[in-house]
């Protein structure tokens, strides 16, 4: 196991009917701005009901937060911010919106009206030492967002990530009854989002990590089992319920703690959603499959292990093992509607070359828990794909 440093000071409130609770976590005097994307959240009641919840504070809102947050929607959220003297953020939707608020809140601390450095470090911290607090009422699971201090945000075409442990949300709601309005598309694109989260940390190579490991691996069964009931049945709440805490699990930091991880699938992803508009969770599930055909040999012993461990297949060599883990994933995102290769939407061999030439110029030529996912690496990859 590698060393680690785990820190997760987010507080989940998990059941149905408890905003009521948020009177008690968001500060007494707050001046609060609820953010929120579409207007599903105000035709379903959603932000009313925070509202209510909010009792006699000062309660402001900005919606329009887009399904990949652009840039300039969230300047002008933080101008609104520092406007009107916002000290509580409040977001309310899927991880677009909790993205674009841990935005907002960095920025809004920022002096000057330009935050575009605020996407230049990667994965390496945010040199900030603080944000506006933030909570979240998730009505869309999927990006696990609600309880880690990552976030993603577009800017020229680009979805750039970001982080910053002052970003950690004070609380999150997971409310299974909040959920219940999402269209069955959204929840297929969350069941594959949350499962190649877990996918990125845990098909790498082994470092004993016996405990991670084990929760990856209970945590990628259980949306084995439970993700497709969801999508099929949206009145079964225990499914729901599991699946929900699910997504969570899946980037909360307890898999990622003390193992290398991957992300060249959500690398690959975030640029077909750039340019092609296609939803987060579909891209990956676009990527992956081909990725590890083309990785199984640098990570041959994790996949030998995922096939016996979450796919309980015990017959044939190990190569046969391996194809066939990857043929069931493949057949799993298949089973939720998602077609899994680029010509469904409309991706030729030009548009391959674009990905490419989009990652060579945001840097990302050395991609992979190793470091040695070339450019041409991922050509290969994407053509697999089609």
């Amino acid at each position: 196991m590698l060393d680690f440093d785990y820190y997760n000071p987010t507080q989940l409130v998990f059941g149905a009917n408890r905003l009521a609770e948020l009177d008690k976590l968001v500060p007494a005097k707050a001046k609060v701005l609820i953010t929120y994307g579409g207007q599903s959240a105000k035709k379903f009641g959603t932000i009313d009901a925070v509202k209510d919840a909010l009792g006699s504070r000062d309660v402001f809102e900005f919606g329009g937060i887009e399904a990949n947050p652009e840039y300039d929607t969230l300047v002008q959220a933080t101008a609104l911010v520092k406007t009107e003297g916002i000290d509580f953020l409040l977001a309310v939707g899927g991880g677009s919106v909790m993205d674009g608020t841990k935005f907002i809140a960095i920025a809004a601390k920022h002096q000057g009206e330009e935050y575009q450095s605020i996407l230049q470090h990667g994965f390496a911290p945010v040199p900030t030492s603080s944000a506006v607090p933030l909570g979240c009422v998730v009505t869309l699971p999927a990006t696990g967002s609600e309880a880690n201090m990552f976030g993603v945000v577009t800017l020229g075409g680009h979805k750039l990530p970001f982080m910053s442990p002052t970003v950690y949300p004070k609380f999150s709601f997971l409310d299974p009854e909040l959920t219940k309005t999402l269209p069955t598309e959204q929840i297929a694109n969350g069941v594959a989002d949350a499962f190649v989260h877990v996918i990125e940390q845990y098909l790498t190579y082994p470092v004993n990590a016996k405990v991670q490991d084990r929760i990856a691996e209970g945590v990628l069964k259980t949306l084995i089992e439970d993700g497709p009931v969801t999508y099929r049945n949206p009145d079964d709440m225990d499914a729901r319920k599991n699946f929900i805490w699910s997504a969570t699990t899946a980037l909360n930091g307890s898999i990622g703690a003390g193992m290398p991880a991957d992300w060249s699938t959500h690398m690959i992803g975030h640029e077909l959603t750039a340019q092609y508009g296609i939803a987060h969770g579909r891209t990956l599930t676009l990527v992956l499959p081909s990725l590890l055909r083309e990785r199984k040999d640098k990570k041959a012993a994790k996949l030998l292990q995922y096939a016996e461990r979450v796919w309980d297949i015990s017959q044939g060599s190990d190569d046969e093992k391996i194809e066939q883990a990857i043929a069931k994933t493949e057949a799993f995102f298949n089973s939720l509607d998602i077609v899994t290769n680029l010509t469904h939407y409309g991706i030729d061999d030009d548009g391959i070359e674009s990905v490419v030439a989009s990652l060579e110029k945001l840097g990302m030529t050395a991609l992979s828990e190793t470091g040695d996912l070339t450019l041409d690496i991922v050509r290969k990859i994407l053509h697999a794909a089609k």
